[in-house]
């Protein structure tokens, strides 16, 4: 259940039994969209992070193309199979294929990565993602200053030595930091560092993935299972635009896949892609159990935590190896990767596009499935042991993968040549990852990017429907919280959403007799009817036609044993002050802001011609946040 604000705490009644906690500090205000004279310096903020996060993830990015050249193609012989835009180095040679290297190289990397990650930040071991959520909700966007440099490093020899894992959980998590020591250095609030995450992270992602707008989007909505962070999306649209310009002023401008000119809609086959929606669905829960299960494995073997990235580096070097022996020569490709290593963007080209080498009919589909089959192991081998690796590149390409063999066979079945194997990939692959991490809007956006077109927009929106339903109890990122109600980072406004959904006349106590006054009760009579009342605390001043006139609290009780003497003089309306009170029109939120602006415990209630209804406690206004807050969290499971 959500908690109640930190500052609650228990009042006794004039009977002593403790009554339900009432916030002692003023009602937090409900934390609207950024004020206006704070956006133009939130948008300024952003730019700075964009171009630092651009140049970092420029950077980062050649690094691990230069890595991997000198760690494991000049070293093993192996050659990556690479996307379309993927490569920005020109190509190096690789000299002679030694297979047993590929055993070990990838372990040697994760040894260091795992090593450098144990030792000087362990906020940065695994993939990245998860880690820059975590960091959103619950430490208040705080990032150390170690972390952009610990994590490069660890992804640099992790990757670069071939393990199955992307390059984009790491720049999130970079990117993520960089917003925040930007933030920090700028002494902004916990509210403004938190969109200074979001947007370096948006704009790491911009960087490496080259889809601007999908990275914003992404970034906004991944930190939410149902929801997602209004507030960033500009900062973020704008920090992802620039640090998209820097990457293309170094490397110039280009997607990351090859893909068709065209996709032409064919209503008629929508009913296949709602059939590759739940293929995609099945596949996807397949390889969260399987990553699952490797994490599992993995914590329960006793070894040093920097030791397991390297076993699974073994395990995945003695997966990997016999198969490029066994197909690079029935392929005619010795030495040559599938995309086995790695992120694997190469497999999704040609699960695109095709190749050359590429064979037709069902050997096609029977080498797209193999390499499925594979990647799944291998990017749980190298995730689910630890390794600084992302589990975002992976999963495009399981999905691309999966609808890459999904079109060829219903090409091969149907006998339909208007079926594209390429764009069953694409929608394939959206809606993997967004099934799976709850981003159903990004991954459709970043799909359309990537197929530089809207041409695949109603499949992208059938299959990411059907593929969030399917997937809705399963998830990639762990740290997701399903909406802001659940998020330490919204605490206080859900507070105030709450109680301002609440009505005071849906809790206000009418039946209850309660003791009132004239103006003219003598102060004796007042301070003997107040003693004898053993359940109020305020009492009414009452006007001859029966209205409010004021109100007496129950501590005159304390004034009158000090000076007994007042008692013969005064009378109800000397000792009344302003009325505690709200109409029963009002919401909880206006109630409880009267009942601490007064120091009172409970109010009146009044109606509309200001005669009173009713008594509003101090452990009403909670029992009914409390009661509002359960059946929101069991609405949201």
């Amino acid at each position: 259940m959500t908690p109640p604000p930190e500052d609650f705490h228990a009042r006794p009644s004039r009977s002593g039994i403790a009554r339900t906690p009432l916030p002692r500090a003023p009602v937090p205000r409900a934390q609207g969209p950024i004020a206006f004279q704070l956006v133009g310096r939130v948008l300024l903020h952003a730019i700075l992070v964009g171009v630092a996060a651009g140049i970092v993830g420029s950077l980062f990015f050649a690094a691990l193309e230069l890595a991997e050249h000198e760690l494991l193609v000049s070293l093993t012989g192996y050659v990556p199979l690479r996307a379309k835009g993927e490569a920005v180095l020109p190509r190096v040679d690789h000299g002679s294929f030694r297979p047993w290297l590929v055993c070990i190289v990838p372990a040697l990397g994760a040894l260091v990565g795992g090593v450098l990650t144990a030792k000087l930040a362990p906020e940065t071991r695994g993939g990245g993602s998860d880690a820059f959520i975590s960091t959103f909700h619950h430490k208040a966007g705080q990032m150390r200053a170690r972390v952009p440099v610990v994590k490069a490093l660890a992804s640099i020899f992790t990757l670069g030595c071939g393990g199955a894992g992307g390059r984009e959980g790491p720049t999130m998590q970079i990117g993520g930091a960089i917003g925040s020591i930007i933030g920090r250095a700028l002494r902004v609030g916990a509210r403004e560092r938190r969109i200074l995450l979001i947007a370096g992270a948006a704009a790491g992602m911009s960087a490496v993935f080259r889809t601007p707008l999908g990275a914003a989007l992404l970034a906004v909505e991944v930190l939410h299972r149902d929801d997602f962070e209004a507030d960033a999306l500009i900062p973020s649209i704008l920090a992802s635009v620039v640090s998209y310009s820097v990457f293309i002023y170094f490397f110039g401008e280009s997607t990351l896949f090859a893909h068709a000119p065209r996709y032409p809609f064919i209503p008629g086959h929508l009913p296949l892609y709602a059939a590759l929606a739940l293929v995609v669905s099945l596949v996807a829960t397949v390889f969260l159990q399987t990553m699952h299960a490797v994490e599992h494995t993995a914590h329960k073997i006793r070894l040093p935590i920097w030791a397991k990235p390297a076993l699974g580096g073994l395990a995945l070097g003695a997966l990997v190896t016999p198969l490029l022996m066994l197909l690079g020569p029935r392929f005619d490709r010795p030495g040559q990767g599938f995309g086995m290593l790695g992120a694997g963007y190469g497999a999704a080209q040609i699960a695109i596009t095709g190749a050359s080498w590429m064979p037709s009919g069902w050997t096609a589909v029977q080498l797209l499935l193999v390499l499925l089959a594979t990647k799944i192991v291998a990017t749980s081998f190298t995730v689910g042991s630890g390794g600084s690796a992302g589990d975002f590149g992976p999963s495009l390409v399981l999905g691309a993968l999966t609808g890459g063999a999904f079109g060829r066979a219903a090409e091969l079945l149907l006998n339909d040549p208007r079926i594209d194997p390429g764009a069953f990939a694409l929608v394939g692959m959206g809606t993997f990852y967004g099934g799976i991490a709850h981003v159903p809007i990004a991954s459709l956006v970043m799909v359309c990017e990537l197929a530089g077109s809207y041409d695949l927009l109603v499949p992208l929106m059938l299959c990411e429907g059907i593929a969030f339903v399917a997937l809705r109890h399963s998830t990639l990122y762990r740290a997701q919280v399903a909406t802001k109600r659940e998020s330490p980072a919204h605490r206080d406004e859900l507070i105030v959403d709450v109680l301002r959904s609440i009505r005071v006349a849906d809790v206000v106590i009418r039946s209850r007799p309660f003791v009132s006054f004239d103006a003219r009760t003598p102060a004796a009579s007042v301070v003997e009817r107040i003693a004898a009342c053993e359940w109020q605390d305020t009492f009414p001043v009452l006007s001859d036609d029966g209205k409010v006139i004021g109100t007496i609290d129950a501590e005159i009780l304390r004034a009158a044993a000090m000076s007994p003497e007042l008692s013969g003089l005064a009378i109800a309306h000397d000792m009344m002050t302003t009325p505690a009170s709200v109409s029963e029109t009002e919401d909880l939120h206006a109630a409880l802001q009267v009942l601490l602006e007064h120091g009172v415990r409970e109010l009146l209630v009044t109606d509309m011609d200001g005669k009173i209804v009713g008594f509003l406690d101090e452990s009403e206004v909670t029992r009914a946040y409390h009661e509002a807050t359960a059946q929101l969290e069991g609405a949201a499971q």
